[in-house]
Order: structure tokens, then C-alpha cells, then sequence
């Protein structure tokens, strides 16, 4: 038998379509997100009808964290109770198999490679982590949405309805640098931009010793990874992270103090453009968010009443308990991973702030606007953040007044 001349118009489409996929799961795979996550993020960056390398600047990203399904909730409900009869106390190189880091060095898949040489050039010139820029000027947030989603698509359409939405409260937005830190920098950054005192919970005597005290009860917290630094001896983790506590309360109070909001940003923008400061702080919101995991644990494992989240956060198989949580998950914050959204959550109590975020790709539905936790207490201050994808976050600024509450 002899095969057709030529392959009928279906069958052309067809092998077209299977195509088309393997370039798109082999592309997921190379930028480090499952092949089965197809949409959210990776749907936004495809319909924008644009090559990758084109869509994001030197502020872009490359967070693992990823969106969650609207299911979610029900699928870790059912399995809480497992999770509930793990042990805090495990052994060191147990249950807790810890991911390997990436590079430091890997590049981001969202800026070409005019722009990342272009900054690697500055920062030859200035050898100075002066001139990084974490937080970028603000900027017209209409303006930004139709540099950013100039297509034609669903996406972009809906895309450009959220940052229309977003802009009936907000003038401007502020993009904030991806290094896999940017939920910690965009929140911290808000937090502080508005601080007018202390947390209460940083006024307390020993907060500074935390990180003695946790690790003379939890020996597999000397399996902590701190950037660039890992393999310490207990005691020099624990000493590297009581300096950075007490930086992060020093940076607070200093910032708290001043009284006029042009000259508080003014010194916040000072701070965020300070790498080495800048870095310890986040590993000091990491570790306080490790001891906040560690409290609910304890807490639900002594039957009190704990957050729905704290049983989501344990029900997943990569974090059972926090031991877990640390090797699987927040070792990993700012080095090959980014924050989940439970740990969205985790992030929010541990600072006792509620963190809004305007997600724009759920525009439309009641997940549009996400409070974290769900249920804040009153008094608890407001950060308000703005995401595309539920990886990278950006700082929305200049609330109009009339929209005040």
C-alpha cells in the first residue's frame, strides 16, 4: 500500500494542535512550572500575543508559587485529619526531604537579553547594590495596563476591565522588582510605607530571641537556609537571625517615627534600594513566619481553636508539619520559589495585617478581590497589593480620597 500524497485538512490541524503542545509543556517545563498549569499565569502570558522575552521588564518574575484551584479548599479539607497525627519533633534528615536550591545565578525568563545585559552593565559601572532598584517609581496605572496588555485577546480584555476597575480607586502603580521575594517585598514595603508605631507583637521583651529559643526546642531548624549562607552551625543561624529581627524592629521604629508621609516614603525607598538590609529583613519575616506555623501546630494539635487556613497549610503532603513547611517551602522563598497562596495567608497573621489583593485575572468573580485571612480582626492595619497571576505582586498607590472609608 502506498501512503496519501498529502495529509487531509483535519489531520494537518490535528498534528498542528499536538504540536503546538509539546512546544508549550516543553516551554513550561524549561521555565520550572508544571505542564499542567496551563492557565492563570501562563494563560495570561500567552494570550498577550507577545514572545516571553518581551513581556516583562527588569521588574519581572519568575516565582514558582502558583494560583490555586477553586477546589482546593475541599480536596485539603479531606485529607486534615492525616495531617493532624504527624509529630512536631522529627527527626533531623527524616520525613523533611529538602528541595534542592536553584542557581542564584538563573535569569529571568520574562526580560530579553538586551535588558539583562543592560543591567548587568550597571551594575559593573556602579558596583553598588545602590542603584537596584526594588520598588520602581509610581506610574499611571492606565497607562501601565496598555504598555502591558495591548491585545486583543479574552485575556488581555479582562486584563485591562481589572486595571480599569483598580483604577476607579487608584491613580498609580508601583512594579515591584521578581526575585522570588516580591509577596514579602510588596507587603513589607506597604507596611512600612504606613507605619505609625511598632506591632505589638514586636514590643515584646524577648522577641529578639526567638531564634535561640525555637532552636534549642526544634534542633531541625538548624537546617534553616539563609540566602547565600547555607550549612551554618546552630548557634551562627541563630545569631544571624537575632540580628536580623533586631533590624527589622529598628527599621520599623525608625520608619514609624517620621511624621510626614513624603519624607516616610522618602525612607522607605532608601531602605528598598539597600540590598544587604533589604534581604535580612525578608529572612527575618520568613523565620517569624516559621514560628507562627510552629504556635498553630501546637495550638491545634492541643485541640484550641486555630484558623481554617493553619489546617490547609498542614494538609498539603509537602508540608505536614513544620518541619515540612520550612525544608519544602520557606527555605525556598527568595531563592527558587516564590509564596503559595495559603502561604499568602500564613504571611498576612504573621504580621497581623490583612493583605487585599486585587487579582485581576479572577475579574468578574467573587475572588476578584482576596482578603488574607479571610476574617481580620479590626484593628488590624491594611496593605492593599495588586496581582495578574497570583505569583507576582505590584503596589497599587494614590487611593483617591472619595473612595475612603
Amino acid at each position: 500500500m502506498t501512503e496519501p500524497a498529502r495529509l487531509s485538512a483535519g489531520a494537518e490541524q490535528m498534528e498542528e494542535q499536538e504540536s503546538a503542545a509539546m512546544q508549550l509543556m516543553k516551554h513550561e517545563k524549561e521555565a520550572g512550572v508544571p505542564s499542567n498549569e496551563l492557565s492563570s499565569a501562563n494563560a495570561a502570558t500567552d494570550q498577550k500575543g507577545q514572545p516571553a522575552s518581551e513581556i516583562r521588564s527588569s521588574y519581572g518574575y519568575h516565582s514558582t508559587a502558583r494560583p490555586e484551584n477553586s477546589d482546593m479548599s475541599k480536596s485539603l479539607m479531606t485529607d486534615h485529619d492525616a495531617s493532624r497525627n504527624s509529630e512536631l519533633n522529627l527527626p533531623v534528615y527524616g520525613s523533611c526531604s529538602a528541595m534542592e536550591s536553584s542557581e542564584d545565578s538563573e535569569e529571568d525568563m520574562y526580560r530579553d537579553a538586551e535588558e539583562i545585559e543592560r543591567e548587568k552593565i550597571l551594575l559593573c559601572e556602579t558596583s553598588s547594590s545602590e542603584y537596584k532598584l526594588s520598588v520602581a517609581p509610581e506610574m499611571d496605572i492606565m497607562e501601565y495596563c496598555r504598555k502591558e496588555w495591548r491585545g486583543d485577546t479574552p485575556v488581555a480584555k479582562r486584563m485591562r476591565k481589572g486595571y480599569e476597575a483598580v483604577a476607579q480607586k487608584f491613580a498609580s502603580i508601583r512594579r515591584v522588582r521578581g526575585d522570588n521575594y516580591c509577596a514579602l517585598r510588596a507587603t513589607l514595603f506597604q507596611a512600612l510605607s504606613q507605619a505609625t508605631k511598632l506591632p505589638s507583637w514586636m514590643e515584646i521583651e524577648d522577641f529578639t530571641m526567638l531564634p535561640e529559643k525555637l532552636i534549642s526546642k526544634y534542633n531541625w531548624i538548624q537546617q534553616w537556609q539563609l540566602k547565600q549562607k547555607l550549612g551554618r552551625k546552630m548557634g551562627e543561624i541563630s545569631d544571624e537571625i537575632k540580628e536580623y529581627l533586631i533590624l527589622l524592629r529598628k527599621k520599623w521604629k525608625s520608619i514609624s517615627e517620621i511624621k510626614g508621609s513624603i519624607e516616610k516614603q522618602t525612607a522607605c525607598e532608601k531602605l528598598f534600594k539597600n540590598e544587604e538590609e533589604e534581604y535580612s529583613l525578608y529572612e527575618a519575616l520568613k523565620f517569624l513566619m516559621l514560628n507562627t506555623a510552629i504556635e498553630l501546630y501546637n495550638d491545634d494539635k492541643n485541640g484550641r481553636r486555630v484558623p481554617v487556613f493553619s489546617w490547609l497549610l498542614f494538609a498539603r503532603d509537602t508540608s505536614s508539619n513544620p518541619c515540612q513547611l520550612m525544608h519544602n517551602h520557606l527555605n525556598h522563598i527568595g531563592h527558587n520559589g516564590g509564596l503559595e497562596q495559603v502561604e499568602m495567608f500564613l504571611l498576612a497573621y504573621t504580621l497581623q495585617y490583612t493583605i487585599q489583593v486585587y487579582r485581576l485575572y479572577k475579574y468578574s468573580t467573587d475572588e476578584f478581590i482576596t482578603l488574607y485571612p479571610n476574617d481580620p480582626e479590626e484593628d488590624w492595619p491594611v496593605v492593599i497589593l495588586i496581582t495578574e497571576d497570583d505569583r507576582h505582586y505590584n503596589i497599587p498607590v494614590r487611593m483617591y480620597q472619595e473612595t475612603r472609608l
